[in-house]
């Protein structure tokens, strides 16, 4: 049967910085099949007979997804903006409700963006098999075959055994926080437990039901919210003053640990949620000497390292056991055991307001993307990439001169109401306090070097009048 995929993309992923940062956190970036673990989540569902996904993350996220589903032919308006984030409850609540307005009620197959699955086949199987439970009213969620005594996981304890058509599975009898090791290690050997995933599947009804039942608060807030959505190109927007007062809380909370409906089915398809770099070193390819290496990385007498570099020789000598991140504006050097430090870092860097928290050196927009190259108090220079027929606002800026130098493609360029065009290594000047605009006419990505000096260069400096 025809179901309904919907992907939770939200969270900053704090753990994986320097890669993961607040405007790309880590369920947006690449770390072992080319495309973005969206990208990766959204690709693996091929082969099911199921609709494009709907989408939920937050608004400062809004471009960088579009972008990636657009990449994929699966940008359809489909992208739930959460003016701020309530998690999965709600999240999952926002998603029912939209499905049950095309006046059908779909199953849907609820997962997260943030997720490695390394046996696809066994993911279609398990995922075909819990079709019949959600077709009965059932809410399934997936727990996954231990293969260790894992602390950082929540279980789930399997009940009754149930049946539906061919496919088995059990009630849950419980769900357990993340146990300390002599707990963990008892779980393992009984063979009761499963790891708690985070996957869902379930009719849309029979969740909405659920939530009436056990946090109306969270269906009021979503149904207030979803009431008069605008729709903003791809985007679904919902009002910010009536979702902020939507209660926060998991579904676990809210409705699985509570509902009489709740099924787990155990599935064994090499999942890990990429919750540290020791599992990201875990779950990469390794040389001869235990090396995860991405990158133009050298080695000598180094064993069991994840060495990460973006655009600069990194060499290592004489190391074990150290997680290395290299990207273009910062460095993390860390032991294996000390990985979950690094929210310490985190927290340090948003105390003092470092950039380095919250962004990249590359920004996604709705026209392309920039490049920051070069950054100093005075100058600064960035790569600015639009796409065909994307275009800038309307705009001046108070303190600062811009110089732009077309790299390829092609700029139509109005400055106060005079427009020219532009062709590669062709240039012009924008002067303090001059209404300007920019846009790419062509059929190709225009590249161009921007090079802006001034007394001030925030990114507050700028008046859109269109």
């Amino acid at each position: 049967m025809l179901f309904r995929s919907v992907v939770i993309a939200g969270g900053t992923g704090s753990r994986l910085w320097p890669m993961s940062r607040e405007l790309q956190p880590k369920q947006f970036l690449s770390f072992h099949q080319g495309g973005s673990m969206l990208q990766n989540t959204i690709s693996r569902l091929d082969g099911l007979d199921v609709t494009d996904p709907i989408v939920i993350c937050n608004e400062d996220h809004r471009f960088l997804v579009a972008e990636q589903l657009r990449q994929m032919h699966k940008l359809a308006g489909n992208i739930i903006l959460e003016p701020v984030g309530r998690n999965t409850a709600p999240a999952i609540t926002l998603a029912a409700l939209h499905a049950l307005e095309t006046g059908e009620d779909p199953v849907m197959l609820i997962l997260a963006a943030d997720h490695l699955i390394a046996d696809t086949a066994t993911f279609h199987s398990v995922i075909t098999n819990a079709i019949p439970f959600a077709e009965q009213g059932k809410l399934v969620t997936f727990g996954i075959v231990p293969t260790q005594p894992e602390t950082g996981y929540g279980y789930i304890q399997r009940g009754e055994e149930q049946h539906a058509d061919q496919s088995t599975a059990w009630k849950i009898k419980r769900f357990v926080e993340k146990p300390d090791q002599a707990t963990a290690i008892s779980y393992l050997e009984s063979k009761e437990y499963l790891w708690n995933s985070g996957m869902f599947m379930f009719r849309a009804s029979s969740y909405l039901n659920e939530v009436a039942k056990f946090c109306p608060s969270i269906l009021d807030a979503c149904k207030n919210a979803m009431q008069q959505p605008v729709s903003d190109l791809d985007f679904i927007k919902l009002d910010k003053e009536t979702f902020t007062c939507c209660p926060s809380d998991s579904i676990d909370y809210a409705v699985m640990e509570h509902t009489d409906l709740g099924i787990v089915t155990a599935m064994d398809a090499g999942w890990n949620d990429v919750g540290s770099w020791s599992a990201l070193w875990e779950t990469s390819s390794h040389d001869a000497n235990g090396n995860a290496l991405i990158g133009d990385v050298f080695t000598h007498q180094t064993r069991d390292c994840y060495i990460r570099s973006e655009g600069k020789l990194t060499a290592a000598l004489g190391l074990d056991d150290l997680i290395i991140v290299n990207t273009k504006d910062a460095l993390l050097v860390s032991h294996k055991d000390n990985v979950q430090d690094v929210k310490v870092v985190v927290e340090h860097l948003k105390a003092h307001s470092r950039a380095e928290c919250r962004e990249h050196t590359t920004r996604y927009m709705p026209w392309g993307h920039v490049e920051t190259l070069v950054r100093d108090t005075r100058y600064r220079v960035n790569r600015v990439t639009i796409i065909p027929g994307g275009e800038l606002s309307l705009q001046l800026h108070h303190h600062r001169i811009e110089h732009w130098v077309v790299l390829t493609g092609t700029a139509l360029i109005g400055v106060e109401g005079n427009e020219i065009y532009l062709t590669e290594n062709e240039s012009t000047t924008i002067p303090v306090g001059k209404k300007h605009k920019l846009s790419n006419p062509g059929k190709i990505n225009l590249e161009i070097l921007e090079i802006q000096f001034g007394s001030y260069l925030g990114e507050d400096d700028v008046l859109r009048i269109s």
